[in-house]
């Protein structure tokens, strides 16, 4: 199959499938002899692979070590599971800079009084003036 065949069949987009040869995620796809690029099952299935690793937000970098894996028959399990708690462990500390700033925004939204006065802590904190912005809260 041609490029877009493959890429309507895996989900990914022609850019993104060029992407992933460019970076090593996918091998050089056979050629014709007009240069288009001709993709078989196996290249299907990896471009699947790829695309639910990438779904749970692993890294390219991850991504070429789990293929790497998978390509290895010879690979203990527990090489695959430490490279998934690691991504485990990365989305949480993510979670939790996301909770934080989203509890501070809470924080800032409840004590802002949303009226016609200039005085607002959204603005204040995010220029900075933490102490103006605390003031004004009172």
């Amino acid at each position: 199959m041609n490029i877009g065949a493959a890429a309507q069949a895996s989900g990914i987009s022609a850019k993104m499938i060029r992407y992933y040869e460019s970076v090593g995620l996918l091998p050089e796809p056979a050629r014709s002899d007009a240069g288009y690029r001709h993709y078989g099952q196996a290249d299907l299935h990896r471009l699947h692979f790829i695309r639910r690793a990438r779904d749970l937000g692993f890294p390219v970098e991850q991504i070429k070590a789990l293929l790497a894996l998978w390509d290895d028959r010879q690979r203990a399990s527990a090489d695959v599971k430490k490279l998934a708690q690691m991504h485990i462990d990365e989305l949480e500390r993510k979670a939790q800079a996301l909770q934080q700033m989203a509890d501070t925004l809470k924080h800032l939204v409840e004590h802002c009084h949303g009226d016609g006065r200039p005085d607002c802590p959204i603005i204040e904190s995010l220029s900075g003036s933490e102490m103006q912005a605390s003031h004004c809260c009172r």
